[in-house]
């Protein structure tokens, strides 16, 4: 792991270590092996891109283990988990802007419009576009509420 990501996470490690901290050495630890498993599978070493996906996978899996752990009542479990999110968007780039979001979502709106396109065609490369354009940046599930009710209302 040789890029800039990779070695900011690798130091982390190091600090957390360090710092006797568990919580963050675990979670940065897990992070770390799925990007070694990513590197092994594809036999190719992650850039910051494909660092940047992972890391939005286990920041996904973090809020809905949270929504799950709270409708169960396992409040101890969902604050673990709440931990391990804030560590995890330490190494992800800084949120869009709310006005930037919405920008990004008119403008790939029209371009869409200007297509023809309606329907699933629609918001599948409306949400092409949203993913490269706020790749790591914004929660795209939300993102893609806001799309499914624009197209909608």
């Amino acid at each position: 792991m040789s890029t800039g990501l990779a070695s900011q996470i690798t130091d982390a490690i190091k600090t957390a270590m360090r710092a006797h901290d568990s919580t963050r050495l675990g979670t940065l630890r897990l992070l770390q092996a799925a990007i070694k498993q990513k590197t092994v599978d594809e036999r190719v070493e992650p850039d910051d891109s494909a660092i940047l996906v992972i890391i939005e996978k286990q920041v996904k899996q973090r809020r809905e283990s949270i929504a799950a752990f709270d409708a169960a009542g396992r409040t101890e479990s969902a604050d673990q988990e709440r931990a391990e999110l804030d560590i995890l968007k330490e190494f992800l780039p800084r949120g869009a802007a709310p006005e930037e979001i919405t920008a990004a979502i008119e403008t790939a709106i029209a371009q869409a419009n200007d297509q023809e396109l309606r329907g699933g065609a629609a918001m599948g490369v409306i949400m092409g576009q949203l993913k490269k354009a706020l790749a790591g940046r914004a929660d795209m599930a939300a993102v893609s509420a806001q799309v499914r009710s624009r197209l909608n209302g």
